[in-house]
């Protein structure tokens, strides 16, 4: 017997996604920023000059999807590409002063998210854990 796609996890996480990426909008839209490129801004703001690999292997997007969001974030003034001095075939990001001002400006994000979803603190703790877990074994991240 088929299951109903409202009875799937495949489905649930689904539609999640996209209820939360919808959440995400109207937080991110006053600042500029979209979400892909906010969680670009906030990895960077919480580890400053890290690869483009380790940003992309962190935040589990391919390079085809990464570097024309790094370009259009560059050509904002908000991040700064440029060869390791060590190696050159790796390229290191690190955001501006005005990349800064608005990871500061974006700070009250998550609490925010938080504060909609109406879960506890400690629920919203235990959905990361469990949903990362789940992704952790369904495809590891690339090294």
């Amino acid at each position: 017997m088929a299951l109903a796609p409202t009875d799937m996890l495949c489905f649930a996480l689904h539609s999640t996604a996209h209820a939360v990426h919808a959440a995400y909008a109207p937080l991110l839209q006053p600042l500029g920023l979209t979400y892909p490129q906010y969680l670009v801004l906030t990895s960077l703001a919480t580890t400053d000059g890290q690869t483009v690999g380790q940003l992309g292997g962190g935040l589990r997007l391919e390079s085809n999807t990464l570097t024309p969001l790094l370009k259009r974030m560059e050509s904002a003034g908000w991040l700064r590409r440029s060869r390791d001095g060590k190696d050159e075939r790796q390229v290191r990001l690190a955001l501006t002063d005005d990349g800064r001002t608005l990871a500061k400006k974006a700070e009250s994000v998550p609490r925010t998210f938080a504060e909609k979803t109406g879960l506890p603190m400690s629920d919203l703790a235990d959905l990361r854990d469990i949903l990362a877990a789940l992704r952790d074994r369904l495809k590891p991240a690339k090294a």
